[in-house]
C-alpha cells in the first residue's frame, strides 16, 4: 500500500520512519484559505491567518518552512520592571 497509513496514531510514509508533522489547507469562510500544522499524532500545532487564495497560503506555508529551520527563539515572557 502507498501513502500514509497510521498506526497507533502515528503517520507513516510507506512503511518507513514516523513523519513530522503536517500542513493542511482548511477552506475558511467565502473564499479564503489558511493552514494547520499539525504534529504526528494529529495535534494542532499551529494555525495561520487568513489568506485570499491557494497560491498565497502555500506561499506563506513555504516562508514557514524556510524560516522555522534557521529562526532564533526569542523570549518575550519577561518585560522591563517585571522581575521573574
Amino acid at each position: 500500500m502507498h501513502g500514509i497509513q497510521m498506526q497507533r496514531g502515528i503517520s507513516y510514509w510507506e512503511g518507513r520512519a514516523p513523519m513530522a508533522g503536517a500542513f493542511e489547507i482548511v477552506r475558511e469562510s467565502g473564499n479564503s484559505f489558511r493552514f494547520r500544522l499539525t504534529g504526528s499524532d494529529g495535534s494542532i500545532v499551529a494555525v495561520s491567518p487568513e489568506f485570499p487564495n491557494i497560491k498565497a497560503v502555500v506561499a506563506g506555508i513555504n516562508a514557514v518552512r524556510e524560516n522555522a529551520a534557521t529562526g532564533f527563539i526569542v523570549d518575550r515572557t519577561s518585560s522591563p520592571g517585571h522581575s521573574t
